[in-house]
């Protein structure tokens, strides 16, 4: 599950990139974006920020209301749940990324590995979105089997985009979303790095 990816390029970058209203102005964004922060998103056509991961209210022990846990990854199996369904069918968005990372090494001392599209400056992942009472608008990532390198760390990717299908996912029939909830068939490259895993991806939660 993808807990925490990067975005090197800024807001009119991204914009003029996928050929949308850029409704950040000049702001940005922080380079690596985790679970429960502000990241930005193509919906309807508009470059907006919005925050990683839908709220999933907790309970302590004794019944007593805790903060939220942001629930950042949507797995493709269980769209047709509750917490996902009307999302999936009205709400679809294009999550822009330079890369992903996946957490690689044994417990206390996992470090961060880096996946990407060789040669790629950036590209799309699906992700749906909803406005929430807690946050505002919020995203999640879509995840499915993993395949490829991807395969050698972790059991699952991000669903990956190519350009003709960013129109199908956005806009097209849920059935014809739902085909493009596959492994990615392209080349991806890892950058498996000594930089220790920590960070906010430790509240993060995939349903």
């Amino acid at each position: 599950m993808c807990n925490l990816y990067r975005m090197t390029k800024n807001a009119d970058e991204v914009a003029k990139w996928f050929d949308a209203i850029n409704e950040m102005g000049g702001a940005n964004f922080g380079s690596e974006v985790y679970p429960g922060y502000p990241g930005a998103v193509i919906a309807d056509g508009k470059l907006t920020k919005m925050s990683w991961g839908f709220p999933l209210q907790m309970k302590g022990k004794n019944g007593q209301p805790l903060k939220p846990k942001p629930v950042n990854n949507t797995r493709t199996d269980k769209l047709d749940s509750f917490f996902w369904r009307y999302s999936f069918e009205e709400r679809r968005c294009l999550l822009p990324l330079t890369a992903w990372a996946e957490a690689e090494g044994t417990k206390g001392a996992k470090t961060r590995s880096w996946l990407s599209i060789p040669g790629a400056e950036l590209f799309a992942c699906a992700a749906i979105w909803r406005d929430t009472d807690e946050w505002g608008p919020a995203y999640s990532m879509v995840m499915t089997d993993a395949a490829g390198v991807a395969a050698e760390v972790h059991t699952r990717m991000p669903v990956i985009l190519a350009p003709d299908d960013y129109a199908v996912w956005t806009g097209g029939e849920p059935a014809e979303a739902r085909a493009l909830c596959r492994p990615w068939e392209g080349d991806l490259e890892i950058d498996r790095t000594d930089q220790p895993w920590s960070g906010g991806a430790s509240q993060a939660s995939l349903l």
